[in-house]
């Protein structure tokens, strides 16, 4: 599949590129994921904070149908959203993964857009659902998800190994 950037204006700031992940990305992502973690004091055990992978997220998302969507703003890393097949889950189920912005860049839509881009992924990927878990901590993104169709789950499905979520949800995709 032939990698794009995509172009998303908002209010307040020119532009900014979504682009697909790239090996200098992950010190920044890692930064931008425990930074968000921690400022809604959700920086514990069983969460993707303690996570080996969240500091090699480009050698992660070399897997088949996956992606993780980079939010440049004047060529700094502000955080970005994937699509994941994680151990576990059905074959048409994937997992929307990593979905961290930098405080400077929440409430634009850009949470929104990533989203779409992750979604519109996973329906050309043949997916049929999207799975994410996350936690109370981060009552706007469970609220943006809910605006998109998430349904609550009674628990986990799959593998992830994040025993410190306790909110899960799944999306059906036509």
């Amino acid at each position: 599949m032939e990698k794009q950037n995509l172009l998303y204006y908002l209010r307040d700031v020119d532009n900014i590129i979504i682009r697909e992940i790239e090996p200098a990305d992950n010190a920044a992502l890692a930064v931008i994921v425990r930074q968000t973690l921690a400022e809604f004091g959700a920086n514990r055990p069983g969460t993707v904070y303690y996570d080996d992978t969240t500091d090699h997220l480009y050698e992660l998302f070399q897997a088949k149908n996956s992606v993780y969507y980079v939010a440049l703003m004047d060529g700094t890393v502000m955080g970005g959203a994937g699509i994941f097949p994680s151990a576990g889950l059905e074959n048409d189920t994937c997992e929307l993964v990593k979905m961290y912005l930098l405080s400077m860049a929440r409430g634009k839509g850009l949470g929104k857009f990533l989203i779409e881009q992750c979604i519109a992924f996973a329906k050309k990927s043949g997916y049929k659902h999207v799975y994410l878990e996350t936690m109370p901590e981060l009552r706007k993104a469970v609220g943006m998800y809910e605006k998109f169709g998430f349904r609550y789950l009674k628990g986990p499905r799959g593998n992830t190994g994040h025993f410190g979520c306790d909110v899960w949800m799944m999306k059906d995709i036509d």
